[in-house]
Order: C-alpha cells, then sequence, then structure tokens
C-alpha cells in the first residue's frame, strides 16, 4: 500500500511538469518563430513477483506474470517544428521561412546560433541584425547611401537595394539557410535561438528554395506554432490527471488509516 502513494506522487510530480510545458507554449502564443514542445512520458521499473511462464503444473505454464508498476516519469520534452502561420507585416527587413531551414546568427563568443525568428534591423553600419544586435551570417552589409525602402530580398535569398542615384537595384548579398539530421536535438538558448548538439547533428548549408530547403519570404514574419485551443485542452487533461493522482493518494491514506484503525 506504501507503494501506491510514492506511484501516484510520481504521476503527481509527471503532470506538473505537463503544466509548466503547457504554460510555457501558452506564455509564447505571440513569440516570432516560437516552436512549441511536448512532454513525453514512460513508465518506471516493475517489481516481478512471479515471471510469466513459470510452471504451474507439471504439464502447465503461468500464461502471464505478475508485475507491480512504480510509476512514471518524464522521457522528453519535444519540441515541435511544423510550421508557424505567416504573417504581412510590410516591413523591409522581416523575412519569413516557408518550409524547413534556419537563420544561423553570430553570437558575442564567436560561435554560431539559429533561429526562424526573421525579425530583422538594420544597425548604424548598415549591416543586418536580429533584435539583439547579433549578426545575420553570411554577414550582408548595405552600402552607403543605400533607400531603405528599396530593400528586397527573393524567395531564393539574394537581398537587393537601390542607391541613391541609381533606379537600377544592386545586389548585395545572398542569404543563406541551415537545416540539421534531427531539428529537434537543438539545443534552445533562449531569445528565439538554438544551439548544435551531438544529438542534432552538424548543419547542413543550402541556398533558400534548394536542395531542400525553404523559401524566404519578404516582408513576412513566422508566428508562434501553438495553438492555444489544443493547449487549453491538454491543460485539462493534464489537470485531471493531477487529480486522479491525487485522489489516489487520498485512497491509499484511507486505506492505512483502516489498517490502523483495526487494533484499538
Amino acid at each position: 500500500m506504501v507503494r501506491s502513494l510514492w506511484t501516484a506522487a510520481s504521476g503527481m510530480n509527471g503532470q506538473q511538469s505537463n503544466i509548466d510545458t503547457v504554460a510555457n507554449n501558452l506564455s509564447n502564443v505571440n513569440t516570432t518563430g516560437f516552436k512549441k514542445q511536448r512532454v513525453e512520458f514512460e513508465d518506471l521499473l516493475y517489481q516481478t513477483v512471479r515471471t510469466a511462464g513459470t510452471p504451474a503444473t507439471e504439464d502447465t505454464l503461468t500464461p502471464v506474470g505478475v508485475q507491480m508498476g512504480h510509476g512514471v516519469k518524464v522521457a522528453a520534452t519535444q519540441r515541435m517544428f511544423n510550421q508557424g502561420n505567416l504573417q504581412n507585416t510590410e516591413n523591409v527587413t522581416d523575412l519569413a521561412i516557408q518550409g524547413e531551414g534556419f537563420f544561423r546568427v553570430l553570437q558575442y563568443d564567436g560561435s554560431y546560433a539559429y533561429t526562424r525568428d526573421g525579425s530583422f534591423k538594420i544597425d548604424s553600419n548598415g549591416q543586418i541584425v536580429n533584435s539583439n544586435g547579433l549578426k545575420l551570417m553570411p554577414e550582408i552589409i548595405l552600402p552607403e547611401g543605400f533607400l531603405s525602402d528599396s530593400l528586397a530580398i527573393s524567395q531564393d535569398g539574394r537581398v537587393t537595394v537601390k542607391v541613391d542615384g541609381s533606379n537600377d537595384p544592386v545586389e548585395v548579398g545572398q542569404i543563406q539557410l541551415y537545416r540539421f539530421p534531427n531539428a529537434a536535438g537543438l539545443s534552445s538558448q533562449g531569445d528565439n535561438l538554438f544551439k548544435v548538439t551531438a544529438a542534432s547533428g552538424d548543419e547542413i548549408q543550402g541556398q533558400p528554395g534548394f536542395d531542400g530547403m525553404g523559401k524566404t519570404i519578404h516582408k513576412f514574419l513566422e508566428m508562434s506554432n501553438v495553438s492555444a485551443v489544443n493547449e487549453m485542452v491538454n491543460m485539462i487533461v493534464a489537470q485531471r490527471a493531477y487529480e486522479f493522482s491525487s485522489k489516489a493518494i487520498q485512497t491509499s491514506d484511507n486505506m492505512l488509516g483502516t489498517a490502523v484503525g483495526l487494533k484499538r
């Protein structure tokens, strides 16, 4: 009976992790390029009281065994990289990826990070950076005297602008995208950034629209792929599962109380 107390407690702990994940998804429902997470569970070890196939008589075997489970644990928090909705912003520095791939930025420590957040800016040096000033790589530096409203980015990543005094657009750079054998293995760093891990595999570089890469959609942003309705349903399911585990603890406690009350 004591086993049931700890088994049910593991269920409550697991559903608390589930609610934590749902809360994080809902809090990022309007975060550009955010990818929702899903909690995955697996059962804990089992105490084998009797092994299946144990001889019952000289001529028969027991068809099933007796195993007592010890609860549940969180096995993984799977990040779902399905496409988010694209929103038209009319901002010339906004860029969305339709399909597979990530933008690459250079961090302050010299390492690379990857993001689906295409809300880029132009810094004082005419360079394309993200909201935290991290440079888009490969570097794209706009020439002096460029007309900001003339910035154009094609679906295959070619960046062109018009320079003051000229009507002909000038190509100033080529955006590259990066994908991974296992994008779910990337490590979230906050600030809409991901880092490479041994599980994700090495980056695969490519031009937008070619070799399995997504297209770059100018003046659009990819919104979060969180569905508020689905997350609310997940929250209700997690809440009820939490209540079921708490009821199991209360029932076990009542049974223990009954056993204690046998001798007065």
